[in-house]
């Protein structure tokens, strides 16, 4: 799909990866990019630095009410939605210990999102033949994140949910992307790892700048793959794992002990 003249919903887009495709949209011709973040302020804040195309709608992307009218303001703006990008995201950084308050947030927001984003547009996408969802997940949707139960079980629902949507709406004219990322350079990798932590997982794993995921969805986008991995590498080590799980999983078991070691007191 060419991005100019279409009209884009980009979640999460206050800052990160989202404002790095909102601001890459808009460059490529898009007729307006929507802004949805959870915060007012800062979605106006980002839709007012992008420029007269770019139109803020705050909704928490948990909730699916806040998503259809998400959905219907962009329309009374712009027009039919071309592109909806669901993006945003969050995580828990903890294990089994997480609460399930912290598990039902993380589902609400890094899987129903998806959904409700789907059932939102997919009705006027059908009846025009045509239609665009990019589903952002993570390299720990199809690997694995350390140190974090419900980011790696909610990101691979994700995957699963796109590979759904994909195959059952594929045939009638929507395309489907699931982008996967490792690590970008942004303020939840940051939050995660803290200033010392972003060096060390650079230098084991390599840290991308959010401009360089943008280019990589744009590629993706224009190319219609269903996978858009910004780190290469990623589908090699998808390889390694379907090829050979117990190897694969002692390797991350290995890596988990050297990121917990790098971190010891």
């Amino acid at each position: 799909m060419e991005l100019s003249g279409k009209v884009v919903i980009v979640t999460g887009a206050a800052r990160g990866i989202g404002y790095a495709l909102a601001e890459r949209f808009l460059a490529e011709g898009a007729t307006g990019v929507t802004v949805c973040d959870l915060d007012p302020s800062d979605c106006h804040a980002a839709a007012q630095q992008l420029g007269d195309r770019a139109f803020d709608v705050a909704a928490d992307v948990s909730v699916e009410a806040e998503v259809q009218a998400a959905v219907e303001r962009t329309e009374e703006r712009f027009g039919p939605v071309d592109l909806f990008v669901s993006n945003a995201g969050i995580g828990a950084n903890r294990g089994l210990d997480a609460t399930n308050d912290e598990w039902q947030r993380i589902w609400d927001v890094n899987v129903m999102h998806h959904v409700y984003a789907a059932r939102a547009v997919l009705p006027s996408m059908l009846a025009r033949g045509e239609g665009y969802l990019l589903n952002t997940a993570s390299a720990a949707g199809l690997l694995i994140q350390i140190g974090d139960a419900a980011y790696t079980a909610t990101k691979h629902a994700a995957v699963g949910l796109a590979k759904w949507l994909s195959v059952t709406y594929g045939d009638r004219g929507i395309k489907v992307s699931c982008l996967c990322p490792q690590g970008v350079n942004t303020e939840m990798l940051r939050g995660a790892l803290g200033p010392s932590g972003v060096g060390r997982f650079t230098a084991m794993q390599g840290v991308l700048e959010t401009s360089d995921v943008a280019q990589a969805v744009v590629e993706g986008i224009a190319a219609e793959r269903f996978l858009i991995l910004p780190h290469p590498e990623v589908a090699e080590y998808q390889q390694r794992l379907a090829s050979d799980p117990d190897r694969w999983m002692g390797g991350m078991r290995r890596l988990q002990a050297r990121a917990a070691g790098d971190t010891a007191p």
